[in-house]
């Protein structure tokens, strides 16, 4: 048994070298913020590909994200996963296809993602996750409008319009019943977009770090206590983080709260609802923005479905919390 835990050991420490040299080649990237959810630990796929199979299930989650509701061209994401883990169980699959808009920029992006688990101690897994797919971009720049007295500026009045630029992502995903952490560059490939008549470029995929972690804590046979707390950087863009406190009640209710620097807090509520071979989340979350966009908005809001099933018919023994 100790061979065994020597050798696990020395995999963890190689795949964590491997992370850190692309990380440290990383270091002078600039752009600007994926898109951002507040239910982000019950969709960390597209920004990990290593969750994919972490469910032990054949899973779908769809999430619609709807920012400053009551703007003209107001940002938002829809995003839906698919992941199953192979019949071996150390190997998952999975599928994220999101579309992210903001005025006249649409992203559309679909990525196919694999991971590889390795067995930590009998309870803890490590997994390996590659990301790789495509964005398709476009921007019709010529809707905008200047401010009232303002001149429109020519240069800047161009169209992108469908343009494709690959992607590769990789993450690590060390996970136990109680607790787990995630680390993650869901965008490797630095892409430029030249607009159609090539007066200005629009840098549309840049180089984002993340690092989740969460823990569960039992304070009584019906309430657990689950704080989550996320940080996303890339240079040339302010550093963020969002801490969340979440109570799951008789196993079937999530209700909690999160405080995202600088930008809002959350209240986020979820309904589980158990069979023995398949398990269904229905999630929603409202945001209250702390900036002075406050006071011109109606709100920002998510909801979340998804819905899981038995790797080949076998039973749910226990809950999943992450």
């Amino acid at each position: 048994m100790k061979g065994t835990n020597m050798k696990n050991l020395i995999k963890l420490r190689k795949a964590l070298l491997v992370l850190l040299i692309i990380l440290g080649g990383t270091l002078y990237s600039k752009g600007q913020q994926d898109p951002m959810f507040t239910q982000y630990i019950f969709n960390l796929q597209t920004i990990n590909p290593a969750y994919a199979g972490s469910w032990q299930s054949i899973g779908f989650l769809a999430l619609s994200r709807y920012q400053w509701v009551g703007f003209t061209g107001k940002p938002s994401t829809q995003t839906f996963s698919f992941q199953t883990p192979l019949r071996t169980q150390n190997v998952g699959i999975g599928l994220d296809f999101v579309i992210d808009k903001l005025g006249p920029e649409r992203r559309t992006m679909i990525n196919l993602d694999y991971s590889y688990r390795i067995k930590v101690t009998e309870n803890t897994d490590l997994r390996f996750g590659l990301k790789g797919g495509f964005t398709n971009y476009s921007n019709d720049l010529r809707v905008l409008t200047p401010f009232p007295g303002g001149v429109s500026d020519p240069a800047l009045m161009g169209v992108i319009d469908n343009k494709f630029v690959t992607n590769i992502g990789v993450g690590l995903f060390l996970s136990s019943p109680k607790y787990y952490l995630s680390l993650s560059i869901p965008r490797l490939v630095q892409n430029k977009i030249d607009e159609n008549t090539g007066q200005f470029t629009k840098m549309s995929e840049v180089r984002q770090y993340y690092f989740v972690g969460g823990i569960m804590f039992k304070l009584s046979d019906k309430i657990k206590f689950k704080p989550v707390y996320m940080t996303k950087a890339a240079v040339g863009s302010p550093f963020q983080y969002d801490v969340a406190a979440n109570f799951l009640l008789l196993e079937k209710f999530w209700i909690g709260g999160m405080y995202r620097s600088g930008d809002a807090l959350g209240l986020t509520a979820q309904w589980i609802i158990n069979t023995t071979y398949s398990r269904l989340r229905i999630g929603y979350t409202t945001d209250f923005t702390l900036t002075e966009l406050k006071h011109y908005h109606q709100g920002v809001h998510e909801i979340m479905i998804s819905y899981e099933f038995a790797f080949t018919k076998r039973k749910f023994t226990s809950p999943r919390y992450f």
